[in-house]
Order: structure tokens, then C-alpha cells, then sequence
């Protein structure tokens, strides 16, 4: 697992709260839907300037993402290069945008989610950051105990 993994859950999180706790959630405005919010978090660019970078060619984030070129120095590509260094890929984008990552679903236990809803989306959201952090965790190697224990 990245090194990352706590930046990404904190931001994840951090969306979570501001969609839940603002009467800001727009599915269809680029800067304040899913990948909008987490958008806001990573790059500290306002639901605007993000809209704005946005409307610089067609189509919704799935389809930007598509279309998402490193290095363009189109004002949405370096938003996603932004997600990406965070450890965000492209798939994971995607899947937000639609809620459809299956292991966090799993993890929910739910499959009756609705893409543009916002308590479902933060719920989403907060499931994510709890996986990457489970993610991280079993990655770890165990400390020295099995040795320790071996001499008792």
C-alpha cells in the first residue's frame, strides 16, 4: 500500500464531512459532485476555479478522466495530476463519480446506492478511507514479537 494512504483517507473524510455538513452538493457541477468535493480537498481549489477548469473541454469527470492527458497543461489535467500524486488512479476516480467500486461496496454492504445523493456519497466516501486504512494496516509488517516471543 502507498505511502500515502492516511493523506488519501483524510481527504476522502474530509469531503465526506463538507458534503454532509454544506447545502453545496451539485452531481452535475464539475466542482461539486463526488469527485468535485475530494477535488476541493486535494487541490484547495474552490467548487469554481474547478468548474471553470472543467468547462475547457466536454463531458463529465468520467469522461475527463478518459481523456486526461499528464503534462497537457490543461487547467482539469493538472487537477487530476494533483489526485494522482496523491495516489488517486484514475479508476478509483471514476469509481466515485458513479460509486461503483465493488470492494467498497462490499465493505458497505450495500448495493442500493445512489451515485448523486449526498449522504450515500459520503457514506461511500468514509467507507473508502476506512479501507485504505485497513489496506495499510495489513500491509504492515509485524514488529519483532514473533522473535521476542520465541526466546520467552
Amino acid at each position: 500500500m502507498e505511502n500515502r494512504a492516511f493523506e488519501k483517507a483524510a481527504a476522502l473524510r474530509r469531503a465526506a464531512e463538507r458534503i454532509l455538513s454544506e447545502n453545496a452538493y451539485q452531481w452535475g457541477h464539475m466542482g461539486a459532485c463526488n469527485c468535485g468535493f475530494l477535488a476541493q480537498e486535494i487541490t484547495q481549489c474552490d467548487r469554481a476555479a474547478i468548474h471553470r477548469a472543467a468547462m475547457s473541454r466536454s463531458g463529465d469527470w468520467r469522461d475527463q478522466l478518459r481523456d486526461y492527458c499528464p503534462g497537457s497543461g490543461l487547467a482539469m489535467d493538472e487537477i487530476m495530476d494533483r489526485m494522482h500524486e496523491l495516489g488517486f488512479s484514475t479508476q478509483d476516480l471514476i469509481n466515485l463519480e458513479r460509486l461503483e467500486d465493488s470492494r467498497v461496496r462490499r465493505r458497505m454492504k450495500r448495493q442500493d446506492l445512489r451515485f448523486n445523493q449526498p449522504a450515500d456519497v459520503a457514506a461511500y466516501m468514509l467507507a473508502w478511507a476506512d479501507l485504505i486504512e485497513e489496506q495499510w494496516a495489513e500491509a504492515q509488517p509485524l514488529p519483532q514479537l514473533n522473535r521476542e516471543l520465541a526466546r520467552v
